[in-house]
């Protein structure tokens, strides 16, 4: 927890307390404010902070004219008490010591994380391990004593087991075996086609390559998920597999902190894991073979669950100065 003691150029903070969530991905960045008792007051959204890919400027720029559209909204002023930011890139030390001279006018507390974090802010005192499975997936979690672990993420090319893109990449491999014969037949083949309204088999290769579209790819989760619905049984291979990977990411995660009685809290997030329920349950169903879970919450609005939970921090951040 960062709590930068100068004041920001907007002088002292409001009167009445406000909280901030932002949650600053690769294409576009929303902030919410909420006040004490955790409604919602303001919002507002532009576009990618990750500034890694956008440059530091863009990132900084992003941010703020978020939050200024979200303080307009709530009829405040900065600096707030408390904000939590998730921000695409922060992976390392040296991403919070470059960004948070740029941030210290939005708020008395600030809380710098990575936007995957954001999940944890969800449970109980921020402790547990949050499980994202959307285009790509990764698990990380914090235990009590505020060790942090985390496993996946590890990108298209040498991870993201149990994603979307991983679900399309592998029916795509399936339907192409499948169109030549050297795999058995599965509806997966004639899935894609129509998804993608393509004629033949061959028009694959030209929807694929050279674009390697990773949302594109992503999507055709979607024809995983209705084949393996109807019984195809390499669709259901498919999602059983990509289940079992992400229950033992969170399991890994889990497995490296300290949680009372070894039940590990869940935050879930990600396309996926928060809109097909069978996949969902597949993947909970196999961590608690494995294992106990604890709470488990799904995070549909991570900056709005962000800025919530800043109140509780806040307080226990002052609490201890």
């Amino acid at each position: 927890m960062h709590s930068p003691s100068d004041k920001a150029l907007h002088g002292h903070a409001a009167a009445y307390p406000f909280y901030l969530g932002i949650d600053g991905g690769g294409s576009k960045t929303l902030a919410v404010i909420v006040d004490a008792e955790g409604q919602e007051r303001g919002r507002g959204q532009a576009g990618s902070s990750n500034y890694s890919a956008v440059g530091l400027d863009r990132a900084i720029q992003s941010i703020h004219s978020a939050v200024t559209q979200a303080a307009e909204a709530a009829d405040c002023s900065l600096p707030l008490y408390g904000a939590w930011l998730g921000l695409a890139g922060i992976d390392r030390p040296s991403d919070q010591a470059t960004l948070l001279p740029h941030l210290r006018s939005l708020a008395n507390t600030i809380h710098l994380s990575n936007d995957a974090d954001l999940l944890l802010s969800a449970l109980d005192n921020a402790v547990g391990v949050a499980l994202i499975a959307g285009t790509g997936s990764i698990a990380l979690g914090r235990d009590a004593s505020g060790s942090f672990a985390r496993a996946g993420g590890w990108g298209y090319v040498l991870g993201d087991e149990g994603s979307g893109y991983d679900l399309g990449r592998q029916a795509l491999q399936v339907a192409a075996r499948a169109a030549d014969g050297r795999g058995p037949a599965t509806a997966l083949l004639e899935g894609i086609l129509r998804y993608w309204h393509l004629d033949k088999p061959d028009d694959i290769i030209g929807k694929v390559y050279p674009d390697n579209d990773k949302a594109s790819i992503a999507q055709l989760s979607t024809c995983v998920f209705t084949a393996a619905r109807a019984g195809d049984s390499l669709a259901n291979e498919i999602v059983q597999k990509a289940a079992n990977e992400l229950a033992l990411a969170a399991l890994t995660v889990g497995n490296a902190l300290n949680f009372p009685d070894r039940r590990i809290p869940l935050a879930l997030g990600g396309g996926l894991l928060l809109h097909e329920e069978d996949y969902r349950a597949q993947v909970l169903h196999s961590i608690r073979l494995h294992g106990a879970t604890g709470q488990v919450a799904s995070v549909e609005q991570p900056a709005l669950s962000a800025a919530r939970a800043m109140i509780s921090l806040t307080h226990a951040n002052d609490a201890a100065l």
